[in-house]
């Protein structure tokens, strides 16, 4: 049996990308697919955010109002400039990790040493005020009370400005113990019992006359509904369950518990990166010291990490974007 064999041109030709394609190693490449498929993940959750945001706007938290605290200045309202100073020093430890990739393309040990440095700072400095955000939200500042409906009632003054509970209750010294597995029911536990009581809140806000109650529902101005002095007394008396100091997983004393639960998850992961960047970091900054890099000709290293340290910033403006600015 003869068997032709027809010439198509291509005999003895391979693909042309080599072992670089896109002028890419291995290595870079797989970063970048780790990259793209981790847009991917934080793509999914902001748009979760956003149409969990969209369905309860009426009630969404004002982050003007939730974030306005800074470190060493108790009692004073500055909002969003902490946010913004994390921004920042998040946002020049990428401008940092440029100039050590940028050294390091020309084999400059020290400068890579130096730049790598104080992105390693950088990161750290995001990462403990990121703590430090989420201690102060899940401590609260003003408290408030959850009606049997799951709203949240907050307290203002004439002027409308935010009064907190310690500013007009007085708690009564009664005893109150907490429900625990060893004094009540087997495997039934509560967490730590709030300062005041619901009817200690009530008496507070009948001895003072320029209290009145906030809803969490906002106005067409955008503002949230504050009541008349008749109807804050007879929403409290009447629908007033629990009270509620800060915010976790069930509660949130600045409105829908939904706000807390994204936050929460959306910004400990993205915080769970940039820890996980900073060690990283720490790891390519000791190589760079001891000389690996240098020994191989290549800081391909730092370039990789670079890329995973910038993807990072880009996600925090988005992050930034939906949590504190829309």
């Amino acid at each position: 049996m003869n068997t032709t064999v027809v010439n198509t041109g291509t005999e003895g030709k391979t693909w042309g990308g080599g072992n670089e394609p896109l002028k890419a190693s291995y290595g870079k490449m797989m970063m970048w697919f780790f990259i793209v498929s981790d847009a991917l993940t934080f793509s999914g959750f902001l748009a979760a955010y956003g149409f969990s945001r969209f369905k309860f706007i009426g009630t969404w938290p004002i982050a003007d109002e939730v974030f306005t605290h800074v470190p060493f200045l108790h009692g004073q309202e500055l909002p969003m400039i902490y946010v913004a100073f994390m921004t920042f020093v998040l946002i020049m430890s990428s401008v940092t990790m440029v100039l050590a990739v940028d050294a390091g393309h020309h084999m400059k040990k020290s400068k890579v040493t130096i730049y790598m440095f104080l992105t390693i700072i950088g990161g750290l400095i995001f990462v403990g005020s990121q703590a430090w955000e989420w201690a102060t939200f899940i401590q609260g500042d003003y408290g408030a009370v959850q009606t049997k409906g799951g709203n949240i009632l907050q307290f203002v003054n004439t002027e409308g400005e935010r009064v907190a509970l310690r500013d007009f209750v007085v708690a009564e010294h009664s005893e109150r113990t907490t429900h625990e597995n060893k004094n009540g029911l087997w495997f039934v536990g509560e967490s730590s019992l709030p300062t005041y009581t619901v009817e200690e809140v009530v008496k507070g806000l009948e001895s003072h006359s320029d209290i009145l109650v906030r809803t969490q529902t906002l106005d067409e101005h955008g503002h949230k509904t504050v009541l008349t002095r008749e109807a804050s007394l007879k929403a409290l008396k009447t629908n007033g369950k629990m009270v509620v100091e800060g915010a976790n997983l069930h509660v949130n004393e600045y409105g829908s518990p939904l706000f807390a639960d994204f936050f929460f998850f959306i910004t400990g992961f993205h915080g769970f990166h940039v820890f996980s960047g900073v060690v990283l970091n720490i790891i390519i900054f000791f190589n760079v010291i001891l000389g690996t890099y240098e020994r191989r000709g290549s800081y391909e290293m730092v370039e990789k990490v670079g890329l995973y340290w910038h993807f990072v910033d880009l996600v925090w403006v988005f992050v930034f974007t939906f949590f504190y600015l829309v």
